[in-house]
């Protein structure tokens, strides 16, 4: 039996019939209430939840297949067992065909109810799972676009799980390449919203008068060049969700335009009249100090508060390096799978210049250099040889500065050997070049070289 007992409703004119099965099926656990008129049957089903209904389908009444439909459109999920006598086995083949669950004759053994009560459950519990492993997997798949396990990525993790539900204005603040379209996508995604349009529009990309086009549309005639009326792209997103990436860019006109749509979600189209309403998410991306900006007085104060409601600050992969191997490792499989090349792993000399490096262009450079060696690759493995000429002068580096250190510190014990044979020998030049295996001259040389002096 299920944690949640079941509730079972008994329909029929015969009040001993309803009082026999209430008895029988209470002792095996269910929760059941009877009802002997149709009218008020349909009324309980249309107040309380019902597991299963035990319907007769001749009652003076009312016709049994009326009441069925009007249970089914109350309930649609609610199991309804039609009791029916056998001289009118035609009307329950109808009953089924309205969407009964099953049938019984009467008279019939308790055996036989149990039976089939006993197949919807083992039915409802089957279906409960499955709902409970979508759920489970959807869950697994929540944030299958972006890739991290630092405990930075999981408290972004958490905070767009909180904000998905709700219709808040976001601000996702972070270094240019770090994710911030990836991170609305997902909050857009997990929302209510995730089946309506999803609108992106970098605030920097093009030009402030055909910026203000794109966002809010125009009428016909509104300036040189418009022929004809254009939708605004807030339209287009109508319902669903608007990014503005790179919000610090727009200018003090268009700003004001913003604070509109934000606080109002209304617009006019650019030499328009008529005011449009929206029903959007918004969404706002910069990599720009906003508040500092605020301070500067080139962004409205009033704009930047109506958009923080709630900030996520996306790290750049700098501080975030336990993710680097995870998403280098992410990239070589999708671009493996693009390229169609078998491509299996990073060499450990590559993947230690990449948690050195520095990453100036966050996880955008990371994929672009993977894409790249990817396509460079003729064999199983990315190599050094596969690296941008930045890296691999890093990788110089290294080197230059290992060979120098270890250079010097060969010269400190050759001249930390010289300095103590010669004050064993009382600086007797010849003795110690005998004993150190070298001319005079070489260890004259070597004297004057590291400067040694007799203490």
């Amino acid at each position: 039996m299920p944690n949640n007992v079941p509730v079972i409703l008994i329909v029929d004119d015969e009040k001993s019939m309803c009082e026999m099965l209430q008895d029988t099926l209470v002792k095996e656990g269910y929760t059941v209430t009877t009802s002997s008129d149709p009218l008020q049957a349909i009324e309980t089903v249309r107040q309380t939840h019902i597991d299963i209904i035990l319907l007769d389908l001749v009652m003076p009444e009312m016709d049994g297949i009326d009441v069925l439909k009007q249970i089914r459109e109350a309930q649609p999920d609610t199991k309804v067992i039609i009791m029916t006598a056998y001289g009118t086995i035609d009307s329950a083949v109808e009953a089924m065909r309205q969407g009964a669950y099953d049938y019984i004759t009467k008279p019939f053994k308790m055996s036989k109810i149990k039976v089939i009560l006993e197949r919807i459950l083992e039915l409802n519990r089957m279906a409960q799972e499955n709902i409970y492993l979508k759920r489970e997997l959807a869950k697994k798949r929540r944030f299958d676009t972006i890739i991290g396990k630092s405990e930075k990525m999981l408290e972004i993790y958490r905070l767009i799980e909180s904000v998905s539900e709700s219709d808040c204005n976001v601000l996702v603040q972070g270094e240019s390449g770090t994710g911030k379209e990836v991170i609305a996508r997902a909050i857009h995604a997990h929302s209510p919203r995730k089946d309506k349009p999803f609108i992106a529009q970098s605030c920097a990309a093009i030009p402030e008068t055909l910026l203000e086009s794109e966002l809010f549309g125009h009428v016909k005639g509104a300036f040189t060049g418009a022929t004809s009326s254009k939708y605004a792209l807030l339209e287009v997103a109508d319902g669903g969700t608007f990014f503005f990436d790179e919000i610090g860019e727009v200018n003090s006109s268009i700003q004001a335009k913003l604070l509109r749509v934000v606080q109002e979600r209304e617009f006019k189209r650019v030499g328009g009249t008529e005011t449009i309403k929206v029903d959007i998410r918004i969404i706002a991306a910069t990599n720009r100090d906003l508040e500092k900006a605020v301070k500067e007085g080139v962004f409205r104060d009033d704009l930047y508060y109506r958009l923080n409601v709630v900030t996520i600050h996306l790290p750049p992969l700098r501080e975030k390096r336990e993710d680097i191997s995870l998403l280098a490792f992410h990239f070589l499989e999708k671009y493996s799978a693009a390229y169609k090349k078998e491509i299996k792993t990073i060499a450990p000399d590559v993947m230690k210049i990449f948690m050195k490096y520095a990453w100036p262009g966050n996880v955008r450079e990371l994929e672009n250099i993977i894409e790249r060696a990817v396509v460079l690759e003729r064999g199983k493995t990315i190599t050094l040889e596969d690296l941008p000429q930045q890296l691999q002068l890093q990788r110089l580096k290294e080197i230059s500065s290992g060979e120098r250190g270890l250079v010097a510190s060969i010269e400190k014990a050759e001249a930390d050997k010289i300095a103590q044979v010669l004050e064993q020998t009382d600086w007797k030049k010849a003795e110690a070049a005998q004993i150190l295996g070298i001319s005079r001259k070489t260890l004259w040389e070597k004297v004057k070289k590291y400067k040694i002096e007799k203490a």
